[in-house]
């Protein structure tokens, strides 16, 4: 089994909602509240929930793209949030981000060669002829023309922005590379051109991804983990096959059981959640899932569920689970 090259400890994330008179404090919104896991040098480990769990806040702490309430990200066994300035600049190096957004991520008054070349001069790495050769082999790697280097992102389309967001990421050699829903803007056919890129680059450089998605069909394609958030927590985390052929916690049941199946002489139970999301500012207490659980008891709404290995590298939070 290989080494964690990332630790998570109880990590939470929590923003002051401000009103009033003279804008105080009101309440908290408890975006990420209480993870723990690790990422393996190497591995995929994908990361998926419902819209507002806390998916996209967590890969932002994750790089300390934003603070930490509580909790510590240990890099490599450096807790990244103890940093000053100047070790936080060496670190991006090692810890790079692919957005969403293609269109949005890429500078529209930056021609494609500064987009990527800029961190290279950023940490001092290559400028001049260098620079540009370096972005000309990037662009060589992630499928496109060297010579769309004087180009402007306007010119392109979703999926070769997207390449050009890869090929930024890649530029100072990271080690780690937080992918936020990276193919969810793009059209089906072009999703799976820029998973197969990924995972061909991650073979070749030896990368560490943690994918951010909601769609489970791609996380599946592309993960080894897969960890299910639900209101700023994690309820379950497994191997992929273990997690998708024998899901624990009802959450991640009723996840599984939306996903479309391409054959229609296949009939497959959907079990369909009452209610909506609880809000993060005034989260349910005991298990935070036990508003729309089918199976909740009086225990579920009074103590919140220990986050335990209930199989061999099979991590459920859920009191029911036998």
């Amino acid at each position: 089994m290989a080494e964690a090259i990332l630790e998570v400890n109880n990590l939470k994330k929590h923003f002051p909602v401000k009103g009033g008179l003279f804008n105080k404090q009101q309440e908290v919104v408890k975006a990420v509240d209480g993870l723990s896991f690790n990422v393996r040098k190497g591995e995929t480990l994908g990361l998926v929930g419902e819209s507002g769990c806390g998916k996209s806040t967590t890969g932002r702490v994750l790089l300390r793209l934003l603070n930490a309430t509580e909790g510590e990200v240990l890099f490599e066994g450096q807790d990244i949030h103890s940093l000053n300035k100047k070790e936080l600049r060496s670190l991006r190096r090692e810890m790079q981000m692919i957005f969403q957004d293609p269109y949005a991520s890429l500078n529209p008054r930056m021609k494609v060669g500064d987009i990527i070349g800029e961190p290279l001069e950023i940490h001092g790495l290559a400028k001049g002829r260098e620079k540009k050769r370096i972005v000309k082999d990037l662009l060589d790697k992630v499928g496109l023309v060297p010579d769309y280097i004087s180009r402007y992102p306007h010119e392109f389309s979703g999926g070769q922005r997207q390449r050009i967001g890869i090929a930024r990421a890649l530029a100072v050699d990271p080690k780690v590379i937080v992918c936020d829903e990276p193919v969810s803007a793009l059209d089906v056919s072009v999703q799976a051109q820029v998973i197969n890129l990924m995972k061909d680059l991650q073979k070749e450089l030896e990368l560490t991804y943690i994918f951010i998605a909601h769609d489970l069909s791609v996380v599946r394609h592309i993960s080894d983990r897969v960890a299910v958030m639900y209101l700023g927590r994690i309820v379950e985390l497994a191997d992929k096959n273990k997690l998708y052929e024998d899901p624990k916690h009802p959450y991640t049941k009723a996840l599984l059981s939306a996903i479309p199946v391409a054959d229609p002489e296949v009939k497959r139970e959907k079990i369909i959640l009452e209610g909506d999301v609880p809000s993060p500012i005034n989260p349910p207490s005991g298990c935070t899932f036990h508003t729309r659980c089918p199976f909740a008891e009086e225990i579920c709404k009074r103590e919140v569920p220990e986050f335990a290995e209930q199989e061999e590298e099979h991590f459920v939070a859920c009191h029911l689970v036998d």
